[in-house]
């Protein structure tokens, strides 16, 4: 199934937009519960007022609040930027880690953060368990799992370590395009063949074209 996802998603890619390792945890933070589209709106601006660690340490609540309103959820954003800036000055001299074990201990960043920074910006292969993965991975079949940890750590021991990143993008990409939560486009669905879930959507292939959706998008 993964090969099959491959070929059809061959530039799968992370949708945030950034440069470097701070960006790209910045615009992670901001994207829980919001769209990857939304965050990327916000985050030229975000990016071209605070520049560095110290930069997002020493923030104006205020003023980062109203950057990133339209993001929902800013207020505990705010206090989860601001603290994680702080605590990467404290404890890693400035500079983002680049290891899970002490990434996880940063306010605002669990596992699934964790593992967007490490994959796509430090070329360290992670799986990323966001609601697309969690919903394909048991449309699948591949775990019955619903803790996100668990499921990590059985997907883990499916895929080789070195696919982990793309994988996680491609499946990312195929919930977000078409495995949809409501109404997956079963009748289109390159993966139809082997998914023990066909038919939860449309099979008709012209119904379920209508259901797909063309990305780059949330």
């Amino acid at each position: 199934m993964d090969r099959i996802l491959a070929e059809t998603y061959p530039d799968a890619h992370c949708e945030l937009d950034f440069r470097t390792p701070l960006e790209l945890l910045v615009a992670t933070i901001l994207s829980a519960q919001c769209t990857d589209k939304r965050v990327n709106i916000v985050t030229p601006t975000l990016f071209a007022k605070y520049r560095t660690v110290e930069d997002y340490a020493g923030a104006d609540r205020a003023e980062m609040e109203e950057l990133i309103r339209s993001t929902g959820f800013f207020r505990a954003k705010t206090t989860s930027i601001i603290g994680m800036a702080q605590a990467v000055c404290d404890r890693y001299g400035g500079e983002i880690p680049g290891r899970l074990k002490d990434l996880v201990t940063l306010p605002g960043v669990g596992r699934k953060t964790a593992n967007v920074v490490l994959g796509n910006a430090f070329g360290v292969p992670g799986i990323t368990v966001d609601t697309h993965f969690q919903r394909l991975v048991r449309r699948f079949g591949w775990t019955g799992e619903t803790d996100p940890v668990r499921i990590e750590h059985v997907v883990a021991g499916l895929i080789p370590k070195r696919d982990w990143t793309m994988m996680s993008h491609r499946l990312i990409w195929h919930g977000r395009r078409i495995c949809h939560a409501r109404r997956p486009a079963c009748g289109v669905c390159p993966l139809a063949a082997l998914c023990p879930s066909y038919g939860l959507g449309p099979v008709d292939p012209v119904q379920a074209a209508k259901l797909v959706r063309p990305g780059p998008f949330s």
